[in-house]
């Protein structure tokens, strides 16, 4: 029994906001592998205030994940203990000012591009090639096609803990490949992002290739959770998989791509098990014939079902 269980029903314990909450969500439909366990309470914020709110009011044992689109993202079959928030609507605005674009985190990164093009600013096109919203693209230093979400960020807005807004210039995020160095319990809300003047069909055209590029080298139409691992030093994660003899490998419901193997895909029986310990396997089997450690790109978050493995 958890922490939070022995004080009764989580949902009496929170505090009372404008936005909802539910119980037991089912998270899988959310994800785009389509596998996963339960939320134990759902919070969807009304607004950015609603959320400063539950932040600063919140019992402090209760275990807080902040979660996306679930593009980048496995959740466990056993699900996620405590509040899980995803930001809706009311943190999806794109707007355009002097050049610089202003985007929520639940805005998708594909729709920032296609509102930059709209208005003639160019600078954002890769971001059409990265699935997923902004929030996460600033979690992770997103990137594709030569350009990372870093080389365009002016300042992020994120939420603390306690509920303060935070306002962080580009070089206190702290970028690196893959990772930002903001604490994992602040909570992206938004960001603005520099652009240039440009031609909007030039934009157009390079968003286009964009499109056909990943269309012809990514299984885009499958259930899938984008890349899977970083790229080592010096390296290219998928060569080396393919190396390793991985490519197509099945577990369970799970398969390596044939297409590009640094794709993990639901085959549609998969468990979160299933693509988990697949990736922990390619992992083994790129050590053991390569020298290379593969460090997970893909965001794992809750528990597995009991008896089962991680």
């Amino acid at each position: 029994m958890s922490a939070v269980a022995l004080h009764g029903r989580l949902i009496d314990r929170l505090p009372t906001i404008r936005g909802s909450y539910t119980e037991n969500f089912n998270l899988a439909r959310l994800m785009w592998f389509k596998v996963g366990g339960s939320a134990e309470i759902m919070f969807e914020p009304a607004d950015l205030a609603d959320l400063r709110f539950f932040l600063a009011e919140r019992p402090r044992d209760i275990p807080i994940t902040a979660i996306g689109i679930g593009s980048n993202l496995l959740v466990r079959d056993g699900g996620v203990a405590g509040v899980v928030i995803r930001l809706g609507r009311a943190f999806g605005e794109i707007s355009i000012k002097d050049g610089t674009v202003s985007a929520g985190a639940a805005a998708l990164s594909i729709n920032v591009a296609r509102e930059a093009q709209k208005n003639g600013r160019t600078g954002l096109e890769f971001l059409s090639g990265i699935p997923g919203a902004i929030g996460g693209a600033l979690r992770m230093n997103a990137g594709a096609y030569g350009r990372e979400i870093r080389d365009v960020v002016i300042r992020a807005h994120a939420i603390d803990p306690a509920g303060v807004l935070n306002v962080l210039q580009n070089e206190a995020l702290g970028f690196s490949y893959r990772h930002s160095g903001v604490p994992e319990d602040w909570i992206f809300v938004g960001a603005d992002l520099g652009t240039e003047p440009g031609d909007p069909e030039t934009i157009a055209g390079k968003m286009a290739n964009i499109g056909a590029a990943r269309s012809d080298t990514q299984p885009v139409r499958t259930q899938t959770g984008g890349s899977t691992f970083k790229n080592p030093d010096g390296g290219k994660a998928w060569e080396l998989i393919d190396r390793a003899g991985c490519r197509g490998l099945r577990l369970g419901g799970a398969q390596i791509s044939e297409q590009h193997c640094n794709f993990l895909i639901n085959t549609g029986s998969a468990s979160a098990a299933d693509l988990e310990a697949l990736g922990e396997l390619v992992r083994q089997r790129v050590q053991e014939r390569c020298g290379v450690e593969l460090e997970w790109e893909i965001r794992r978050i809750g528990e597995p079902v009991p008896g089962g493995t991680a």
